[in-house]
């Protein structure tokens, strides 16, 4: 299905989810069931997650990102997501929007990192002009040199998702159970998380202004349709995620494995 755009041209249809608190696990699970299990073109808003967790990238290493000691005390949950990017931490005052697309549905658009991440970059450049200096920074959303936007993907043969984490708040001490990355982006300049971090409330006005402005933009492109969260949510027991919840007896022998080696490295 297929609108008419002002020019004539036709606008590939867009259907949208919003949720609001859903368990960021299960926006995974969702998301990369509509990624390989159906042909529509998503985009799904999610406004928080409880409790905090921390989220990593699929290729993402525990040992070297996380905190585990703190973790495992506080009962933090660490997942592995099933796309790419780096490790976040979210809770309830994260935004969550993703888009889930055909590689045909945005003409020209290649369905590679850098060009979807150029695509969404001027996308969300509409979004928030007028509310600071929105930059793409490497693989982030900032504003002027402060990240507020981590990204991931996952590219398929025919379909694609960036999925955005946006900080509209968060808790500094959070920030601690994260390890700074060995490899970060040039323009982080070793700051802490602190400094390298911003947040989006000092911004915008609000965050439906924010969800507003995306549908808008994202309107210009396609032919967006509201829909029901709970018509998406048929049974299919043969589909099995890939995004993984670490459970403390993963984490306690990550902890362990690492200590042995260290045992055995300080062997003369």
């Amino acid at each position: 299905m297929a609108a008419a755009g002002a020019s004539g041209a036709a606008r590939p249809l867009m259907r949208l989810i919003t949720m609001r608190g859903e368990p960021i696990l299960r926006q995974l699970h969702l998301e990369e069931r509509l990624l390989r299990r159906t042909a529509d073109n998503w985009c799904v808003i999610n406004h928080g997650t409880a409790p905090p967790t921390i989220v990593m990238g699929l290729s993402g290493r525990v040992s070297e990102l996380v905190e585990i000691q703190p973790v495992l005390r506080d009962q933090v949950p660490v997942l592995r997501r099933f796309s790419g990017g780096g490790t976040v931490i979210v809770d309830q005052r994260t935004v969550f929007v993703t888009f889930i697309c055909n590689r045909t549905a945005v003409p020209g658009l290649q369905p590679f990192p850098r060009d979807i991440m150029s695509w969404t970059g001027k996308l969300y450049g509409k979004v928030f002009d007028g509310y600071g200096e929105f930059r793409l920074c490497e693989n982030d959303y900032a504003f002027g040199h402060r990240k507020f936007g981590g990204n991931a993907q996952s590219i398929t043969k025919n379909r694609w998702v960036h999925h955005t984490s946006f900080l509209w708040d968060y808790d500094a001490k959070n920030m601690e159970y994260l390890k700074i990355p060995k490899r970060a982006p040039e323009y982080r300049l070793a700051r802490n998380h602190t400094d390298f971090l911003c947040r989006m409330k000092e911004y915008m006005p609000s965050q439906s202004v924010f969800t507003d402005g995306i549908v808008m933009a994202l309107r210009e492109h396609f032919s967006v349709q509201p829909t029901d969260l709970e018509t998406v949510l048929s049974n299919d027991d043969a589909f099995v995620p890939t995004t993984k919840l670490f459970s403390e007896q993963d984490l306690e022998e990550i902890v362990l494995s690492k200590e042995s080696l260290q045992n055995a490295q300080a062997q003369p």
